[in-house]
Formats: structure tokens, C-alpha cells, sequence
């Protein structure tokens, strides 16, 4: 499999990668610094958790209806586009502060609006790298991206105290000055990212609009994974969420929680720099298993001991993992999907996948106000083995094999006749790697039987 350094020689997914990580890093900014403002404008909590809210909400809003445009549209269009329109409306924002004209009701629509060009952003993204690196170096790019999240996850919350203890519209100033780098970074890219001519013919909306809900549904393992990503999401979101609450509670400092997330989050890098050794070396079925299960021994510790190093301990054992499994699945899912669906298949994995992330927090302060916390801890780890069962029981999931013996299908055609998305999304042609024979379970035929971050999987 490529390494970093080979993959850094791909002129396109560099200047790709590197526009999206200054973006990304001001999202991040922006993601710290709205719930902040928000309360500083109205001192009311609801306020401040709705900010978030509304641009969790306008991301996967979008997600599906992206995936359409990513899979008919000129996908670097569609991203400069996104990051032009992100440091305009941050832009507005800062100037608002500026000025000493800010609202509520402004600061809301840009969480909502930002939130959805993100959603807009991440099909096309997928579509594009799916377009610009080999099927040999997909894995090492989706762990590179992995990189990406947790370098801006690490660094964004810090980034953006500090633009806050400046003044209160400096973080958004910043959000407008990345999203411009990000929109003249991109512009360095050189290869054509046109959708395939199969993908442009229109078709019915409605249609369009859940293909790639319906393709992910036919394939065994897809469908498999469509249960597990909002499965794994719900149960670790909630342990994690029960672990800070819990350190909250017991009256720990903040700079103390503070280093634990930020060691959990250097370990989440130093997963995503080996996730391309893992995944070349270690079947990706099993690998997923594997850190599915990781959670369930790492997490018992924090219902017994209520400690910042604890809390670090076990969530960075876990995320040292993630990143090879996302990046796994990931490049698996693309190297399956027919390239005129990849836009929508991905964007409709990440749409079911983030629909239960809102109902974490929720789930965990429940069991603290109804149970006691080791308990509560208990329940949760008992959520996280029940979701683990999911690939764990899955016979086409678990004979995933390395990237080297992953099928390839053929481009199809889409034609204006009713019955070709049908055709397209269940009777995919594949080619094996290194000629070698289908493994049982990973033919994808009709009829038969059945995947944040700020997302822990996908």
C-alpha cells in the first residue's frame, strides 16, 4: 500500500487535502466558538446548545440532496463554491461583531447555513479523492483525512479560546480568512473532477435523491453497516459524553479535562499516521471487529474510577484504532460503488450514520439523572457490546479481506429509462485484485441476505 510520502507526490489530493484541512480547522473554530457567543449574547444555555444545534442540523440536512449534485455536478465547483460562500457568511458574522450589530437570529441562520455547506462539501470531497487517487492508495487517503479531523479536533478548540479571548467576532474573522485560503488552495487542483457523462443524465429527483439509501440497502455488507455506524455513534458519543459529565461532577479543573481530550485526540493522529500499515496488513473485516469490541473492556474501568487519566487511558486505546477502521470502511465502500453513485452512496452512509449523534447527550445525561454513575457507565458499555454484535454477526462484514483482494466493479451506464438506476444499484459487475477467485460473502447480487467527527464511527 502507498505510504504518506508516496501519496504526498499525488499533485491533486495534496492541494485537495490541504485546502480542506485549513477549512476544516476554521469549522472547528467556528463549532467552539458559536455555542460561546451565543450564551454571551443571551446568558441562556438553551441558546447556546441550539447554536450547535442548527448547524449539526444543517449539515445533515444536506447530506442527502449533496450527494445527488456531488454525483452530477463539477465537483470542484461544488467545493469552491462551499468554501467561497463559508467566508462570506463568516465574513458576516465578524463584521456584525465588528461593528457591534450582532444578533442572535444572524448568528443562527449562519450556524444553519455553514452547517449545510459542510454537508454540501463532504460528497463532493469523497467523489473527488475517489476521482484523483488510485484504488491502490484509497485506504492511505481516507486515513490521511482521518488525520485531518482529529489535527483540526485537537487544535480547534484551543485556536479558538484564544481568537475568543481577543474579542467575540475574531473567531469568525479567522473562520473567513481559512475558508478563503481554503477556496484559493483548491484552486491549484488540476485534474478534471466533471461527473462521469453516465452521471449527468437527469433523472427523477425523488429517485436521485435516495439512491444511494436504496444501492446500500442490496448490498449485504453495506446494509450491515448502515445498522452499525448509527448503532456505534449513539452508544460511544453516550460513553463519552458520560465520562465528561461524570469529571464535571466530581469537580476536576478544566485544564485537566482539557489535557485528557487533547491526549485522546493526539492519539486519534498517531492511529491515522499507522492506519494505512493496519489496514495493508490486517483483513478489514476483522479490523473493523476488532475496534468495535476495543471499546467494551476500555470503557469498565470508567465506571469504577472517575479520573481525567482514566478517561484518556481508555478512550485514546480505542481511537488508536479508529481511524483504520473508518479509513477501512471507507475506501472499501468507494471501491465497491459504481463511480457515478459514490457521491450518494457515501453521503447516505454518513446521513444514517450522524442520525443518532444529537441523541447522545441526551441518553447519557438521562441515565445520570435516573441512575447512579458507575451504573449508567455499565448500561452504556452494555450498548457499545450490543452494537459491536452488528459486524461481529455478520458473515459478509467479517470476510472483508485486505485492500489487495477488494472486488472493483465497472463503471455502469444510467440511462432515461425507469428500470437503469435499479440495475445499476443491484447487478454490479466486480473484478477481483490479483485475479484471485470471489471470496464467499462479498458478491454483491439481489436477493440476498444482509457505516465525526467533530463522528467516532462511520
Amino acid at each position: 500500500m502507498p505510504s504518506y510520502r508516496e501519496l504526498a507526490r499525488n499533485h491533486d489530493f495534496t492541494a485537495l487535502w490541504v485546502g480542506a484541512t485549513v477549512a476544516e480547522l476554521g469549522t472547528r473554530v467556528s463549532i467552539f466558538a458559536m455555542p460561546l457567543v451565543a450564551y454571551a449574547m443571551t446568558r441562556s444555555a438553551f441558546w447556546a446548545a441550539t447554536a450547535e444545534a442548527v448547524h449539526l442540523i444543517g449539515m445533515v440536512g444536506m447530506l442527502l440532496p449533496a450527494g445527488v449534485i456531488a454525483d452530477r455536478s463539477n465537483r470542484l465547483r461544488v467545493m469552491r463554491v462551499t468554501h467561497g460562500s463559508g467566508a462570506l457568511l463568516y465574513a458576516s458574522l465578524a463584521i456584525g461583531g465588528l461593528l457591534g450589530s450582532l444578533t442572535l437570529p444572524h448568528l443562527l441562520l449562519v450556524a444553519l447555513l455553514t452547517g449545510a455547506l459542510n454537508g454540501l462539501f463532504i460528497p463532493a470531497e469523497n467523489s473527488a479523492i475517489r476521482s484523483v487517487v488510485t484504488a491502490d492508495q484509497l485506504p492511505t487517503a481516507l486515513s490521511q483525512q482521518q488525520a485531518r479531523q482529529h489535527i483540526a479536533g485537537l487544535l480547534g478548540g484551543p485556536l479558538g479560546g484564544v481568537l475568543l479571548g481577543l474579542a467575540r467576532w475574531a473567531p469568525f474573522a479567522g473562520n473567513a480568512v481559512a475558508y478563503a485560503a481554503g477556496w484559493l488552495l483548491l484552486g491549484r487542483v488540476r485534474a478534471d473532477l466533471t461527473a462521469p457523462p453516465a452521471a449527468q443524465t437527469v433523472r427523477r429527483p425523488a429517485a436521485d435523491l435516495v439512491a444511494g439509501l436504496r444501492y446500500g440497502w442490496r448490498q449485504p455488507v453495506l446494509r450491515t453497516l448502515l445498522f452499525f455506524g448509527p448503532a456505534a455513534n449513539l452508544a460511544l458519543n453516550a460513553l463519552f459524553f458520560l465520562a465528561l459529565l461524570r469529571l464535571v461532577e466530581a469537580g476536576f479543573p478544566a485544564w485537566q479535562i482539557g489535557l485528557a481530550e487533547a491526549t485522546i485526540g493526539a492519539c486519534g493522529i498517531l492511529g491515522a499516521l499507522a492506519a494505512p500499515w493496519l489496514i495493508d496488513r490486517v483483513p478489514t473485516g476483522r479490523l473493523a471487529t476488532l475496534c468495535a469490541w476495543s471499546f467494551v473492556p476500555l470503557s469498565i474501568p470508567l465506571a469504577f474510577w472517575t479520573h481525567p487519566a482514566v478517561m484518556a487511558l481508555a478512550a485514546s486505546v480505542g481511537l488508536f484504532l479508529n481511524p483504520a477502521a473508518n479509513a477501512g470502511l471507507g475506501s472499501y465502500r468507494m471501491a465497491i460503488t459504481p463511480p457515478e453513485l459514490v457521491g450518494r452512496v457515501q453521503s447516505a452512509a454518513q446521513f444514517v450514520s450522524m442520525l443518532s449523534i444529537p441523541v447522545a447527550p441526551a441518553l447519557a445525561g438521562l441515565l445520570l439523572s435516573t441512575v447512579d454513575g458507575p451504573t449508567a457507565v455499565l448500561i452504556v458499555t452494555a450498548l457499545i457490546a450490543a452494537a459491536a454484535l452488528i459486524p461481529t454477526l455478520s458473515r459478509t462484514v467479517r470476510s472483508i479481506p485486505r485492500p489487495d483482494l477488494w472486488p472493483r466493479p465497472e463503471a455502469t451506464t444510467e440511462t432515461d429509462s425507469p428500470h437503469a438506476l435499479q440495475s445499476s444499484e443491484s447487478e454490479v459487475p466486480l473484478r477481483y485484485g490479483r485475479k484471485t477467485p470471489p471470496q464467499q460473502g462479498l458478491l454483491i447480487d439481489v436477493g440476498d441476505r444482509a457505516d465525526r467527527s467533530e463522528d467516532r464511527l462511520s
